[in-house]
């Protein structure tokens, strides 16, 4: 093994190193992302509510794309420059362009892969207004608890609702007016 690694050219000696070496920290985070220890992602349990939406945009420049962009630029690289012994130019633009492409590919599935991301949190302010329908009679003056149904944010939630006014039947036509820890607030809407 040492004499085959003794007997290639320095070219060739400078790409199998950096594969290699980029190999090994792409394995790395492939074992950290399979056992989650490299995720974004934290928990903060009733500290704020609130709808934070970001869009970074495309992050190119990351670990994981440059890794990227190391591994596969250097074994392109080591494969072309070993056969083409004269041609130095040419395996260092296969190099740099199978490492480029690497490295957008990366980022274009890494936020591809963001997107997908939904944290199933309700956002309570944005239920206001909303319009449900009556499951469970509400009493009325807030003399009890009844049940309303809606599709808000993308989900189908079913809360407990009381209502100021009269009694609400079921399968009423009702507008949140309010939102509170644990249940809403609503007003029958006029036919």
């Amino acid at each position: 093994m040492i004499d085959w690694f003794l007997a290639l050219t320095a070219a060739e000696k400078t790409y199998f190193i950096i594969a290699v070496i980029a190999s090994i920290f792409l394995i790395v985070q492939i074992v950290i992302m399979l056992f989650s220890l490299g995720g974004g992602d934290f928990d903060v349990d009733d500290v704020f509510d609130g709808d934070v939406d970001t869009d970074s945009g495309l992050s190119i420049f990351t670990i994981k794309s440059m890794t990227a962009f190391f591994a596969l630029g250097g074994w392109c690289g080591f494969v072309a420059q070993t056969f083409m012994e004269d041609n130095i130019w040419a395996p260092i633009l296969i190099a740099v362009a199978t490492g480029t492409a690497a490295l957008f590919g990366v980022a274009f599935t890494m936020r591809g892969i963001a997107k997908l991301q939904n944290s199933g949190n309700i956002v309570k302010s944005k239920l206001v207004g909303a319009t449900a329908t009556v499951y469970v009679s509400i009493p009325e003056n807030r003399s009890g608890r009844g049940k309303i149904t809606l599709t808000a944010q993308g989900r189908y939630m079913e809360l407990d609702a009381v209502t100021d006014g009269e009694r609400i039947p079921v399968d009423s036509s009702v507008e949140i007016t309010e939102y509170s820890e644990d249940f809403a607030v609503v007003t029958k809407k006029q036919q």
